[in-house]
């Protein structure tokens, strides 16, 4: 009787063990995520709070899968490999290629090594998925602000122009963008009355934006000009 109950103890306190380190990997990467997360939903970017968490807390919970599931080590390894696989369709979904312009890699890259950092949290590495943290959110912040404090990023600005005749705001368009060095992308053009009015896109630097605006707003052959939005590149 006493060798049961020792028994039975011994098997509550490997239980014990294992759902307090199988719990606490979960809990880790879950906060690791969301913090991660956090950082995209204040910057408004597709993948935020929820995306990242369940990407890192999925990742942590699929490698614990694998290490208790999997017969071999080799299995366990094999097992946690495909989710390599499976982050990299979510990437390729978070990537948009439209009119010779690419956004999303960030956001697609953000999530690439977020799961990386559920994986480090699911195999037990508490430090490193705490430093990959710290250094992800540095890239993410600090790095973003020196991109932005030294005119490093590029900007999608649309423009909206009207005038009376489409050739000759064309070719006013096409002048003032070669001497800038820029491209006109997704151009489009419809009657508003006795004007057209037309829409098209560029690809720019903050400074040529700015250069480009002016000259816009200088020009004879337009009637007016707006800013439609700026569409920031990751």
């Amino acid at each position: 009787m006493n060798s049961f109950h020792s028994i039975l103890g011994l098997l509550r306190n490997e239980l014990g063990v294992f759902l307090s380190s199988t719990l606490a990997r979960l809990l880790l990467a879950a906060l690791l995520g969301g913090v991660i997360g956090l950082e995209r939903q204040l910057r408004h970017k597709p993948a935020g709070l929820r995306t990242n968490m369940f990407i890192c807390f999925g990742s942590a919970l699929f490698t614990v899968l694998s290490q208790k599931l999997a017969g071999t080590p080799a299995d366990s390894a094999r097992i946690a490999a495909q989710i390599i696989t499976g982050i990299g369709f979510i990437g390729a979904g978070s990537i948009l290629h439209t009119r010779g312009s690419v956004t999303g890699l960030t956001t697609a890259a953000t999530l690439f090594v977020v799961a990386g950092v559920g994986m480090a949290a699911g195999g037990g590495l508490y430090l490193t998925a705490c430093f990959a943290t710290v250094i992800i959110l540095i890239a993410l912040v600090l790095l973003g602000r020196m991109e932005a404090a030294f005119f490093l990023k590029s900007f999608i600005t649309t423009y909206e122009v009207t005038g009376r005749h489409v050739d000759a705001m064309l070719r006013e368009l096409n002048s003032l963008l070669d001497s800038e060095q820029l491209t006109m992308q997704g151009v489009h053009v419809a009657p508003a009355g006795p004007e057209f009015r037309l829409v098209f896109s560029v690809d720019c630097e903050r400074d040529q934006q700015n250069v480009l605006s002016i000259r816009l707003h200088e020009s004879n052959v337009f009637a007016s000009v707006t800013s439609l939005g700026i569409t920031e590149h990751e």
